[in-house]
């Protein structure tokens, strides 16, 4: 088995760097705290790969460049907070569209408009399922750790070729600033695990990138490589081009769907802590699990059993297997960094609103006593 490797880095830091490992070679973006340092750090380790690193003029074309880029073949992403997201919508909406592989990650601050820029929040995981209008199936992991800042990236990258759409990596102010060791898996190991996104071999005649199974996603070659098809916003046929006829536009949006929810075990990630014997379940993601996880600890040395779920994979929910805790445990308490976003979602997983909650918005992080305390309050 292959080393795995010890650095010492901050989140972010951790992000570009499995972007780099995982076979990126365009970045395009725009500096936005309190993301920026993944365009700093990006923008000198992809030059010396014969990749590139453009800070565009803003947003918007930071995120249209990084498009370009992944329909020519390359592994592309780029990087930004909250505000951010909310300049790229429309051209996220467009990738969904046409079935553009890209990772977009997010380090979430306060908000909403300019916000609280250098503080924390977890206020973007609603954006993160439906960042642009219409229907579509996002699909959105959150590092809980310095190391799954690299893992997860390294997910995401995988998970964007394999299901052919934009994939959220959700940090958070403190996440990405967060500076300690980190063990990663060897290079080695991150390579082995690459997988790229299918393409065509057969006569080009034959070729229809939209024309797959109701649950599979399109198969779009690179540009320049001898095929040629249609790209639009527009609903389309098997070929690409525009159309209006009833039926292909309802198979089409139906697809955009299916090929997420018939694979979810493909996409979902969970973790569970002390959950087998516990008497009360506290749910949290991001940062925001590190506490709990401290405050389940010192619950459970003064004899409270509490343990926790953590959903690595936010979009699509767990609903599955948060439906099954909400039969077991009769006390549920949700934590998040905002006014209880995913705190309706866990709700309608378990088909019950009797969810305690504590939430923060002032863009300060949990403290596990603020935990510990409101596991007293409400239990």
């Amino acid at each position: 088995m292959s080393a795995t490797r010890e650095v010492i880095a901050n989140g972010n830091e951790l992000a570009a760097r499995a972007a780099v490992d995982a076979g990126c070679k365009f970045f395009a973006g725009y500096p936005l705290t309190p993301s920026s340092e993944i365009m700093h750090v990006v923008s000198d380790l992809l030059p010396k790969i014969g990749g590139a690193a453009i800070q565009m003029e803003d947003e918007i074309g930071g995120v249209a460049a990084a498009i370009g880029a992944s329909m020519s073949g390359v592994r592309s992403f780029t990087a930004t907070s909250g505000p951010g997201i909310s300049l790229k919508a429309e051209n996220l909406g467009l990738a969904q569209m046409v079935e553009n592989p890209l990772v977009v990650i997010n380090v979430m601050r306060g908000g909403p408009s300019t916000g609280l820029p250098t503080r924390v929040s977890q206020g973007d995981v609603a954006q993160a399922k439906n960042p642009s209008h219409g229907d579509y199936k996002s699909i959105t992991v959150c590092a809980g750790n310095l190391e799954e800042c690299y893992t997860e990236t390294v997910r995401a990258f995988n998970l964007a070729d394999r299901f052919m759409q934009p994939v959220f990596v959700l940090l958070d102010e403190t996440i990405g600033h967060m500076h300690s060791k980190a063990v990663l898996p060897s290079l080695e190991e991150v390579q082995a695990g690459i997988k790229l996104r299918k393409t065509f071999d057969g006569a080009p005649e034959d070729y229809k990138p939209y024309g797959v199974g109701e649950d599979e996603p399109a198969v779009l070659n690179p540009m320049f490589q001898g095929y040629r098809y249609h790209m639009t916003g527009l609903h389309h046929g098997p070929t690409g081009f525009p159309t209006e006829e009833i039926e292909t536009c309802r198979k089409l949006i139906d697809r955009l769907f299916k090929k997420v929810e018939a694979h979810q075990d493909e996409i979902e990630s969970n973790e569970e802590y002390m959950v087998d014997d516990a008497d009360i379940l506290i749910i949290g993601y991001g940062s925001a699990s590190l506490a709990i996880r401290e405050a389940v600890n010192t619950l459970r040395a003064e004899g409270v059993k509490v343990g926790m779920f953590r959903p690595i994979t936010l979009w699509p929910s767990p609903e599955a297997r948060m439906h099954a805790l909400g039969q077991k445990f009769e006390k549920v308490l949700s934590v998040e960094l905002n006014q209880g976003q995913y705190l309706e979602e866990i709700q309608r997983s378990m088909g019950r609103l009797d969810i305690e909650k504590l939430t923060k918005t002032n863009g300060r992080p949990f403290s596990p006593a603020d935990i510990i305390e409101k596991v007293k309050e409400v239990f």
